[in-house]
């Protein structure tokens, strides 16, 4: 393999292990935790891997050794595996400069329902004729309810239909990392040329854009650029452009020129959908009345929903246990539900005690070391176990901004990787938490 793979190359690799790891493991491993994993690019002797959210902890956790034996077996150098890292984003962004794009987030794979029927059929209409429905289209809601899901089905489709065209899918964070590089390379113009010569561009998150003064400039004219000459734009935020306060009015108003859509969280004739659809894909039996119990528990979006099934799933794999309502209150208790923004003091106060602080330490501005890592804890935790967005969750963190917000989830996120002791607290506060629901419940 050459010093520099492409990614052609690496797309190549990567179907080489694919098919050793297919040939060693059963079938529902793979399929379940292996076989969604895509290839992002490759850094040094480390091949960079992308994955689901509510797989990516587990997967990393308990296969990576089994991924990093078979690639060292097809001798290609690379010996050493990665999962969704910032050197992953940065090297996909590297290679082709492009992001590999997820292959099952289409219109066929998204479930409608009430909250989002309407911000499906506007995505499917800008798809199918870009830049004669809505433009800008703006998606908003909170995380873990399909606006990224939409945004690359819109990509997927007009790559396959209209392959003529120059599409770009990618996020505010990633945009903003490249335009930094982009200055400190002295490579501004093809940073330029690569945003603004395109038919499409689908930028998601773009609330991550505030505070960001520099870059907000760029996109303000990359954005001019685009729609005065013709192109389609699609973007998403965790809340509607006027409530994106530090963000600037020009860009504001902008984003409000074409159709702006809310995508709520699913209500439960979807949820139950979601959830046959995916043990149905996963080739798993699995009751009716454990699903139902399962879409009524988990109810804020449907990440957490898909991954408090993935949970429930490894568990059936590795006792060979039927997925039951009895298996749902073992691994799930009864008491447990994903829980609301009520949960943040919740979150506080048990950290705070297994950390030994108190509370005012954990949301104020003291840099000791242990109140720093409770503090990243918390805010990891608040991200996973809430739908608080970065900004909500700095605001309840001591008036942070997102940006600090985002570092700490990413700290805390590395700590447990490397610290299994860490690991472990974490996921005993998990537990911890959840388990508190009823009491949460009963005070909000």
């Amino acid at each position: 393999m050459p010093d520099e793979p492409t990614k052609s190359d690496l797309d190549a690799l990567w179907r080489t292990v694919r098919t050793q790891l297919e040939a060693s493991l059963p079938e529902t491993t793979f399929e379940l935790w292996l076989d969604p994993l895509t290839v992002v690019g490759a850094d040094g002797n480390t091949l960079y891997l992308s994955a689901p959210d509510s797989i990516r902890t587990w997967t990393e956790r308990r296969y990576a050794g089994v991924i990093r034996q078979a690639l060292a077996e097809t001798g290609a150098g690379l010996t050493q595996v990665g999962f969704a890292t910032e050197a992953a984003t940065r090297v996909s962004s590297d290679v082709g400069h492009e992001p590999s794009l997820n292959v099952n987030y289409t219109f066929d794979r998204f479930v409608i329902g009430e909250g989002n029927r309407v911000a499906h059929a506007a995505a499917l209409a800008v798809a199918e004729a870009p830049s004669e429905a809505y433009n800008p289209l703006f998606l908003h809601g909170p995380p873990g309810l399909g606006k990224t899901h939409l945004l690359v089905a819109i990509a997927n489709y007009l790559r396959a239909s209209a392959p003529e065209l120059c599409i770009r899918y990618t996020t505010a964070e990633r945009f903003t990392g490249e335009f930094v590089r982009a200055l400190r390379n002295e490579g501004a113009e093809e940073f330029k040329q690569r945003h603004r010569d395109l038919d499409v561009l689908l930028v998601d998150d773009v609330q991550f854009l505030e505070g960001k003064r520099h870059t907000e400039d760029e996109f303000f004219h990359t954005f001019n650029a685009l729609y005065e000459g013709g192109s389609q734009l699609v973007l998403s935020a965790d809340r509607i452009p006027s409530e994106l306060s530090t963000l600037e009015s020009r860009l504001r108003d902008r984003f409000e020129w074409g159709l702006t859509v809310a995508v709520e969280p699913p209500n439960l004739a979807t949820r139950l959908t979601v959830l046959r659809r995916l043990v149905r894909e996963a080739g798993i039996d699995a009751e009716g009345d454990a699903l139902t119990e399962l879409a009524r528990r988990i109810d804020v979006n449907v990440r957490q929903l898909h991954g408090a099934l993935t949970r429930v799933i490894a568990h059936a794999s590795l006792t060979a246990k039927p997925l039951t309502a009895e298996l749902l209150d073992s691994v799930l208790p009864r008491a447990s539900r994903t829980p609301g923004p009520t949960a943040v003091e919740e979150i506080q106060r048990r950290v705070s005690e297994a950390f030994g602080i108190s509370r005012a330490e954990l949301v104020g501005t003291t840099r000791a070391a242990t109140p720093v890592r409770a503090r990243q804890v918390a805010i990891y935790l608040t991200r996973e176990l809430t739908d608080l967005s970065l900004p909500q969750i700095g605001r309840v963190y001591g008036g942070r901004d997102h940006s600090t917000v985002l570092n700490s989830i990413r700290r805390a996120e590395a700590r447990c990787k490397e610290d299994e002791s860490l690991a472990e607290r974490v996921e005993g506060l998990r537990s911890a938490i959840h388990t508190s629901k009823l009491r949460i419940s009963t005070s909000s």
